[in-house]
Parts: C-alpha cells; structure tokens; sequence
C-alpha cells in the first residue's frame, strides 16, 4: 500500500529563489516547505538541502512506513529541479514502487558499469603491468598542477617488481588516455565492437601516425585479453584489426656518415673528417668533448648525456672502466634492478684524455654533461645533434650513428683480419643484448645474469684491446682534448662580431 503524506504549506506558500537565498541559519536545522512534500532543509552551518517525505509499505505493526527522499543542495539543485525530482518520485510510487529503492538499483548498475568500463579494464591492465597506482599518481599531479612526470614515478610505484619502466608506462598511459580513452573508455567494455575501435585508429592514421596506430591497438588488444582473465568480456574484437590497417612503413635507419661509402678506407675516413668539421663549430668544449667521447665509446647517446662522474672507476689505473648502471641501460625492467647486467665499457687513452679535460670543467657536478642553464639537469642528445647539424652532416650522421660506424668497421677490420671472433666482442661493446647459445633454448632467449656476467669478464681484455685500436684509427694525428677547449664559443643571438 502506497500513501502520500498531506502537504506541509498551501500552494500559496510555495518557495521561490527570493525566499530561498533570504533564509538564514539559526541555532537548530528547521525547514521551508514548498508543495507536494517538497521542503528544503535549512542546516545551522547555512546548508540548503532538498527533501520530501513519503511512506511507503507498512511495518510489523501495521502502520506505515515514514520514509524521506534528498534531492542535493540548492543552489547546486536549483528550485525547478528539486520539483522535477519529486514528480519522478511521485511518478514511481503511484506505480507501487519505492523511489529510494529505485535510485539504490540505479546507483549500483551505473557503478556496475563503471567497473566493468573498457577505462576501468584499462586502469587495471595499465596498474598490473606498470606497477604505478593510479590514484596515487592523480593526487601527485593535482599537486604539481596537474603535471607530472616519469622521472618522479617512485613517488607512485606501489610494485617496484613491475616488467614496465617508468619511460614505457608514461608512454602507454599517455598515449590511451590522449588517443583511446577520451573516445570508448566510458563504453561497456563486454559492449564495444570492432567499428569503434578501428574509427578512433583510423583517426590517429590521419594525421600521419600509423606507427602509432598499429601500437594502439595492439594495447587495446592487451586491455582485452586481460578483461577475458577478468570475467569482463568473452573475447578481443581487435585481435585481427591490423589487416584494416595502413601497414606500418619500413623503419628509418638511424643515418651514419658510413653509408655513404663503399669501402673500409673511406669510411674511416668520412668518420674522421667529420669529426674534424665538428669539432671546427663555434660552442662549448663540453659539447665538443662529449661528441669526442661518444665516438670513441660508441656508446647509446642517451647513456652519454646521463653520464655522471661516480660511473667511471680506476681512471688513473690499468684498466678504466666507465660503469652504467643497469638502470640507466636500454631494456627490459627486470634487468634494471641487478648490477649482473651494468654496461663495463673499457676506455682507451684518448678517452681519459676527454675526461681528464672534461673534469676541469664539470668535475664538481653530478654530470659530466651537465645543462647550460641548469646543472642539476644533463645536456640532451639533442645537443649533440645541433653539432653535427651546423657542421654540415644534417640527415648524413645523427649522435647515434656512431654505433653504425664502430659496428661496420671494426666487424669489417675483424673479417678482414680472420679474426671472427671478435664479432660476439663488437655485440657486448655495443651492448646488445645477448641471446643464449643453448640448445635447450628457444631463439631470442635472453641469457642469466651470471652467464651475462662470466661472457662480460671472459671477454674484457679483447674489448680493451679493441676499444683502443678503435680510438686509434680515429684520432691518429688528431691534437689532444686539452686544445677543445680553447676553440671560440658559439656566437651570440645578437651582437657585435656576428657575420651578415
């Protein structure tokens, strides 16, 4: 049995916006009424809150049950919205329904729904993998601003055992929530289908991302891969979305000055005519000497830049080591966290050379490299790109072809001189990952910690051997480091001396 309680004021003293922002607290909460049980709260801290009492049922005894609805706060709820809030209750009681009962089923299938969202699906997927907490990330950024970064990630890594890097999981997270989430992270995720995923790629394909529309989805894929484990969905409606679409266009090679010659001569010397002309430029010897070291260490030039000086051991000793950590490597996570995989690169004369005149400059900061403006910050790989640029080499060598040419002549010299072996030597110098030779292994399987330790001791002395053999084809009758820094510096923006 349904009834509905007779109306607290005449429709003459109905509310309007006027009386409403004229209440004022007093000492105890007392109500205003308007009509069809619709009354506002007025709270002695100065809430307005929108009520409307009903009965519903009958209890044990018989009696009806007295039963109250809230509608929100005004103004926020303004005065016509609260009136249509309680015809609706009205509305479903005439049918013999109880309107909390109603909201309640209500409330719980829209939160339902958000948990079982493609945005919920993502969240979890994105938290497993990255090892990040959401919301511990959220609550960082609002105190920044809204900004945030990967460098500060341990401020909201819960699983530092996680497989992704902090670089991989800002990219991932950034690129979903840019691309994908905005579009169908609000969907159903057992809901969506194949067209509407492939409209938001077919998007991202327009403006000449099709690298990263292929990477879209092979992420969506893997947020539903993971909704199946989850009971969320019962299959991948993207799985097979890449035949529709544009295929992935062949990866640039990363230039080097090396391409540009047919033979081992005058490929040597294409790299040390380079050089040459760079180290000609107007900047800073910091810029020149770190190009310099790049090229006798054939090193990553992200591992470059980020050098700092607690890396390098036993400098004035019988074998100088430049030690990078695991942590700072290109690789897999799991392998960031064990010294078993640091970078030993053995250094030649010529590089204690550049680190002996690097120090004068930088030696009392953290970085060898250390920015310009700010020190607390390392040059980018940019820095040296610019270098090479002025000197002529724009689209002919990048900082990273360095690598190409150590990879390509010395590999050459080696063949040349019968010496095969020394092409698993090039692979660690370059550290590439190595793979295991077991036969018990499938191809692509990584090796231990300790066999990678053992081939790294075992092959050091020919790797120090090599790595000064190198130094010496570049810079024979080169003049000392110590030269790099009395060249003139960059010229100004603006000002006197600047040629027209």
């Amino acid at each position: 049995m349904v009834s509905v309680r007779s109306s607290m004021v005449s429709e003459a003293s109905v509310l309007n916006d006027g009386k409403i922002k004229a209440a004022k607290p007093r000492k105890a909460a007392y109500r205003l009424g308007d009509s069809g049980q619709l009354y506002l709260q007025v709270t002695p801290s100065g809430g307005k809150h929108w009520r409307m009492n009903y009965t519903f049922g009958r209890n044990l005894a018989g009696k009806p049950i007295q039963k109250t609805l809230s509608f929100g706060s005004y103004p926020a709820v303004t005065l016509l919205n609260a009136r249509a809030k309680r015809d609706e209750a009205k509305r479903v009681l005439s049918q013999g329904r109880d309107p909390a009962e109603e909201r309640r089923a209500a409330e719980l299938a829209q939160a339902s729904e958000r948990q079982n969202s493609f945005r919920a699906a993502t969240e979890a997927w994105f938290e497993l993998h990255s090892g990040w907490s959401l919301e511990k990330l959220r609550e960082s950024a609002m105190l920044n601003a809204g900004k945030w970064s990967y460098a500060q990630a341990d401020r909201w890594t819960t699983d530092p055992h996680a497989r992704w890097s902090a670089v991989h999981s800002s990219d991932v997270l950034v690129s979903l929530e840019r691309d994908v989430l905005p579009l169908i992270g609000g969907e159903p995720i057992a809901e969506l289908k194949a067209p509407a995923v492939l409209a938001l790629l077919r998007a991202v394909e327009k403006r000449g991302a099709i690298e990263t529309a292929h990477r879209l989805r092979q992420r969506i894929s893997a947020v539903f891969v993971y909704g199946i484990a989850a009971g969320l969905c019962d299959g991948d409606p993207v799985a097979t979305l890449s035949k529709a679409l544009k295929p992935v266009p062949e990866s640039k090679h990363q230039p080097s000055i090396v391409d540009e010659e047919r033979d081992r001569e005058g490929r040597i010397s294409a790299v040390r005519q380079m050089l040459l002309d760079c180290e000609a430029q107007r900047c800073r010897g910091q810029t020149k000497l770190a190009l310099r070291l790049l090229a006798l260490t054939a090193v990553r030039p992200g591992d470059l830049t980020g050098a700092r000086w607690t890396e390098f051991v036993d400098l004035g000793g019988k074998a100088p080591t430049w030690v990078v950590p695991a942590s700072r490597m290109k690789g897999i996570k799991a392998k960031k966290g064990s010294s078993d995989f640091d970078h030993h690169v053995p250094l030649s004369r010529q590089a204690i050379d550049v680190l002996d005149q690097l120090r004068r400059l930088t030696g009392k900061f953290q970085f060898c490299f250390p920015g310009e403006r700010q020190v607390s910050r390392s040059i980018s790989e940019n820095t040296l790109r610019a270098l090479l640029i002025r000197a002529g080499y724009h689209q002919r060598h990048v900082p990273h072809g360095f690598r190409a040419a150590f990879s390509t002549i010395m590999n050459e010299r080696a063949k040349e001189l019968g010496q095969d072996g020394d092409r698993a030597v090039i692979d660690l110098m370059l550290a590439h990952v190595p793979q295991a030779s077991d036969k018990r292994n499938s191809p692509g399987t990584l090796v231990s910690g300790s066999e990678d330790a053992y081939n790294r001791a075992a092959y050091m002395p020919r790797r120090r051997q090599l790595a000064q053999e190198w130094a010496d084809i570049l810079f024979e009758g080169f003049w000392p480091a110590e030269t790099l820094l009395e060249g003139p510096i960059r010229w100004a923006a603006n000002g006197p001396g600047r040629p027209r």
